[in-house]
């Protein structure tokens, strides 16, 4: 009988062992293996992105780059309000009339008024997609003839500019001799508008 203990008592502390000491390391292998793994897929996808990064960069140095500067025109990477204004400013130049009352506001602060063309006072939406929505308000006096040319190249404009309303008033007072008309008539003119921008 006794000749069959001590078999046992070594198997059993040989099973013992490996649970104490055995068991552990399978368990830190398998934990190894599984980090190993998800290094080599996480590789795998810097690979794959760095691919498609690349092939990105040859299409876009493919582009000429008049025409890649006409695309950043159309919908660029940033609100650039200053810049917005000033094309505008500059397509409304030629008949004479002058941007009044910007009203814009690219952080959702207070509005913020100045003695000049310029009161923060608008907001950009946040629009359901990669591009965001800024609003823009302004205001400008001139003839309607005046008034329906600036409105035509302001749409046909390179950069995608949607007019959202368009208010205007008989204005009596108002003498501008830069206005390219005979007639006498001149109005003051509330414009809204929509401009776009990718998001980063």
């Amino acid at each position: 009988m006794t000749r069959f203990i001590m078999p046992i008592i070594l198997i059993l502390i040989a099973i013992a062992l490996f649970f104490m000491f055995a068991n552990p390391l399978y368990s830190d292998i398998a934990t190894l293996k599984e980090t190993v793994t998800s290094y080599n897929q996480a590789l795998d996808n810097s690979k794959a992105l760095e691919n498609v990064r690349d092939s990105l960069t040859a299409k876009e140095n493919a582009i000429d780059p008049a025409n890649l500067a006409k695309i950043v025109k159309l919908l660029p990477d940033n609100v650039d309000n200053v810049r917005l204004i000033l094309e505008i400013g500059q397509i409304a130049a030629p008949y004479g009339m002058v941007l009044k009352d910007v009203k814009y506001n690219t952080t959702n602060t207070a509005t913020v008024s100045t003695t000049g063309a310029v009161i923060g006072g608008g907001a950009v939406n946040t629009a359901p997609s990669n591009y965001g929505v800024f609003d823009l308000e302004f205001s400008t006096t001139g003839t309607y003839d005046n008034f329906i040319s600036f409105t035509k190249d302001l749409e046909s404009n390179l950069r995608i500019v949607d007019i959202s309303s368009i208010s205007f008033s008989s204005d009596t007072n108002v003498v501008n001799t830069n206005i390219k008309t005979s007639s006498p008539e001149v109005y003051t003119y509330d414009f809204k508008i929509k401009t776009y921008y990718l998001k980063n």
